[in-house]
């Protein structure tokens, strides 16, 4: 699973930090830009398998992540 972040989207670090010591094995990489500008710069994303995340706070966004990577692994 690929996870992408923007350098440039605010709250990122917290999700991540949560994310890598959650889940070990991910592929989490924060980019320069990950071509979202607008998504980005109103609210915490991510892409994850190429298909944008987005919520409304970093918090939010860590629970839907979460929540993609147990149903991916429960198939």
């Amino acid at each position: 699973m690929k996870i992408r972040f923007c350098e440039h989207n605010k709250g990122k670090g917290k999700v991540i930090r949560q994310l890598t010591e959650e889940f070990t094995e991910l592929n989490i990489k924060v980019k320069n830009c990950i071509k979202q500008c607008s998504a980005c710069r109103d609210n915490p994303m991510a892409t994850v398998n190429k298909e944008k995340i987005t919520a409304k706070e970093g918090d939010q966004l860590y629970k839907k992540i979460r929540e993609i990577i147990l149903a991916e692994r429960k198939e």
